[in-house]
């Protein structure tokens, strides 16, 4: 099949928090919307078809598992990641951010050290503060537009603060790094020397830029697996967030009873008929429509590259190695980050997300989504030439 992710939709009216939130959130009535993580592209029709099965069976009650599920979700670990999970290590979430907040209650207590590598997706820092742990934050550094881990800082934090939890974001959000298995490697040593327990947030893991790898976390060996939760979802791969479906594997037993305990506090049971449908559909059949989305984020990122270099060289791109969401540096035009925001906000007329949300390392950034129809990113990218060239 042959599938358009240029044609424009218009998502205003729809709850669409990209859109309809604008003026909610202080942005211009008539902003342009790239900065939540979800796709502007309606989802792999195979997908559809499934749900609108679902909707004329009509009958949408308590839901469960089954092995048709499981062993579509295994094949796809399989063929996909080199990961091979088992059915008693899963236990499901209506997101991944929910499994973090799980994670947290479950294996740390108030007051606790958690860490994560900052700048780093932003509701890892809210669901530490608001469980009342203490953040702990271990800066990425970047060298010649490529963004690295100081080890030795990261393991003096957890010494010197007793740190008990990881979030690992990999692939990293936002500066695009897929870490080499051998950066994981020392990670999980690092962690398992100091008994800390790795959540790992592989959600944007069906985003890898060629030649690069991803490798799951608790692939690594045994020991890391035994130490780790694993959380994965279709939501960024298949844009199907709203659907609240997300899958964790827990091998190790009593850490998965703890995670799972945490979970039932919640009263959250039965994951979505919808979620679940959409998932099995995904993993079974979304392959080719997949294959031809991650062509069209390739030429938009090759778009976007040739766009900054010859009508905004001031605008620096830091070069991804994964993921659809793109670092971009403003630094050389000398704005504060008010001024910049001030802008791209209410002169360009664009919502972006502000680096600083994802730790104080993203001053003078700015996050661009750039899955979407070229016409719209051709017009975000005319927006920002014309308000800094004047």
């Amino acid at each position: 099949m042959s599938y358009d992710f240029n044609k424009v939709v218009d998502r205003h009216g729809s709850n669409c928090i990209k859109t309809d939130l604008a003026l909610v959130r202080g942005k211009p009535a008539d902003v342009l919307s790239l900065w939540v993580a979800d796709m502007d592209f309606p989802t792999a029709p195979v997908i559809l078809e499934a749900l609108h099965e679902k909707v004329e069976h009509g009958i949408f009650g308590y839901s469960c598992l089954d092995n048709s599920f499981f062993e579509a979700l295994k094949n796809w670990m399989q063929t996909e990641h080199n990961f091979t999970p088992e059915r008693h290590d899963l236990v499901t979430t209506p997101g991944v951010v929910f499994g973090i907040a799980c994670a947290i209650k479950a294996f740390t207590k108030e007051g606790d050290s958690v860490i994560i590598q900052s700048p780093v997706y932003y509701p890892f820092k809210n669901m530490i503060e608001l469980n009342n742990r203490t953040l702990v934050a271990s800066s990425l550094y970047e060298k010649d537009g490529k963004y690295f881990i100081d080890f030795e800082d990261f393991e003096k934090k957890i010494i010197d603060n007793n740190v008990k939890l990881f979030i690992l974001c990999s692939p990293h959000n936002p500066v695009g790094r897929v870490w080499t298995k051998n950066e994981l490697q020392k990670l999980s040593e690092i962690c398992l020397r100091n008994n800390v327990i790795v959540f790992a947030d592989e959600i944007h893991n069906d985003f890898i830029f060629e030649p690069n790898e991803h490798t799951v976390f608790s692939t690594l060996s045994n020991e890391a697996a035994e130490n780790s939760v694993v959380s994965m979802s279709v939501s960024k791969t298949f844009n199907l967030a709203g659907l609240q479906f997300s899958t964790n594997f827990i091998k190790n037993p009593v850490l998965r009873k703890k995670f799972h305990d945490e979970k039932d506090k919640t009263g959250y049971d039965e994951p979505s008929v919808m979620g679940l449908t959409a998932a099995r559909a995904a993993y079974l059949n979304g392959k080719e429509w997949l294959e031809a989305l991650k062509k069209h984020l390739k030429d938009n990122l090759d778009y976007l590259r040739s766009f900054l270099q010859d009508k905004l060289p001031k605008v620096r791109l830091i070069e991804p190695e994964g993921t659809y969401l793109i670092w971009l540096d403003f630094s050389a035009f000398g704005y504060s980050d008010a001024e910049l925001d001030d802008i791209i906000v209410n002169k360009a007329k664009l919502w972006l997300d502000r680096g600083t949300m994802f730790g104080p390392e993203g001053a003078n950034f700015q996050r661009i989504n750039i899955a979407t129809p070229r016409p719209v990113l051709q017009d975000a990218l005319e927006r920002l030439e014309k308000v800094f060239k004047e």
